[in-house]
């Protein structure tokens, strides 16, 4: 019987320095709204440390319908009395001069329906494009990511014209923020019966200046049995369109549509997807669930676990590594987790040089062990800073 065991990273001196002269990206998601978790899960920008990223994303902000920038959560962001979000995490840069520091704008709890109207609109796009501008130069943030999850799918989306508006809505951004010297980066779809009917992909590549692809989420307790959350490989278990759902063909499907691969960076989480088993006896990939597994002590959210929980609560379950996929789970009674691990990281990686692929973006900062509680401090981010040399 295998146990989960706690790999520790050694502590890596001025990374941000070794990426730099390697000329990979290491883009980092900061979710703002894990300040209200509890105990040890609590997250704020006190806690990032800045020489591990080469871009940090404060996510999330909004949009209006009349396409301007909307602050979700002032108390958490901008208000006086609150944690001073924006202000602090730009001043992340005074610790590390070569980090750059963008505001992403979107994400699955925004959906779809307003970046719909506004990028249908000509004006509504300048409009957007313009408050933008303004919102970065103020905060002193050095660009913008754009999380649109995702055109053409989701409730209040136009099927039939966002992938081409959503071209419109980024040239527009391109074309009023690269000459004021900012960034402007995208995040999309990791999955390749979305990214077909989202993006024109070559030419969304050739606009922006990097593309995180959320290449993860492919198996959930939303699916009716357990899957890894990112495989690297296809299984021999998998049918129809499952086949397609792991992180090796959704960047080549990139790549065959024409992006630029230098720009691409491939998305690992520092988390794991949970779920309960129908029958405890039948732990194999594909097995039958009756939902998600239970909540952590941390995160508090069913289906769903961050590493530095796995590590912390889970190291006497029992560990099994897939080396078709490339991929971790352990296993306690009814309760089945596949989820990422310095081992997955390192094939993950190496893949991606492979393709010469820009760099990894890690979503997010909060579920790694940021404390350090299991041996050293940010042990997946350190894994992918160490395998990109």
């Amino acid at each position: 019987m295998n146990y989960l065991g706690i790999i520790c990273v050694s502590f890596i001196i001025f990374p941000s320095i070794v990426l730099s002269a390697s000329n990979k990206t290491v883009f980092c998601y900061f979710a703002s709204w894990t300040v209200y978790r509890a105990g040890d899960g609590k997250f704020d920008v006190s806690n990032v440390d800045p020489s591990l990223c080469t871009h940090i994303a404060f996510a999330f902000i909004g949009l209006t319908d009349a396409g301007s920038v909307s602050i979700l959560d002032p108390w958490e962001s901008n208000d006086d009395g609150g944690y001073h979000g924006f202000k602090n995490i730009v001043a992340l840069k005074e610790k590390n001069p070569n980090l750059k520091v963008l505001v992403s704008m979107g994400g699955y709890n925004e959906g779809s329906q307003r970046f719909s109207k506004v990028a249908e609109n000509v004006s509504k796009r300048k409009a957007l494009a313009a408050d933008v501008l303004r919102f970065i130069k103020e905060w002193n943030f050095d660009g913008f990511d754009i999380y649109w999850a995702y055109p053409g799918h989701g409730d209040g989306s136009n099927p039939r014209i966002d992938k081409v508006t959503f071209t419109y809505l980024l040239q527009e951004l391109k074309e009023t923020l690269t000459p004021e010297g900012y960034l402007l980066t995208a995040a999309v779809a990791g999955t390749p019966s979305t990214l077909n009917t989202s993006y024109q992909i070559s030419a969304i590549s050739k606009i922006v200046d990097q593309l995180n692809v959320l290449s993860f989420d492919y198996h959930g307790s939303f699916d009716p049995y357990v899957g890894h959350v990112a495989p690297l490989y296809p299984s021999h278990l998998d049918q129809g369109t499952a086949v397609t759902t792991n992180v090796a063909t959704t960047i080549q499907a990139y790549l065959n549509e024409g992006a630029d691969s230098t720009k691409i960076n491939l998305g690992i989480p520092t988390y794991g997807r949970s779920f309960t088993l129908s029958d405890k006896s039948n732990t194999s990939l594909y097995a039958p669930i009756s939902g998600p597994g239970l909540p952590g002590p941390l995160t508090a959210q069913a289906g769903f676990l961050g590493y530095n929980e796995i590590c912390r609560d889970y190291s006497s379950w029992d560990s099994y590594w897939d080396d078709e996929q490339k991929a971790t789970h352990i296993v306690h009674d009814n309760q089945w987790v596949g989820y990422e691990d310095v081992k997955s990281i390192q094939y993950k990686v190496e893949f991606a040089k492979s393709k010469n692929l820009g760099g990894i973006m890690v979503w997010s900062l909060d579920t790694d062990d940021f404390r350090g509680v299991c041996g050293s401090k940010y042990p997946l981010l350190n894994a992918v800073i160490e395998n990109l040399k």
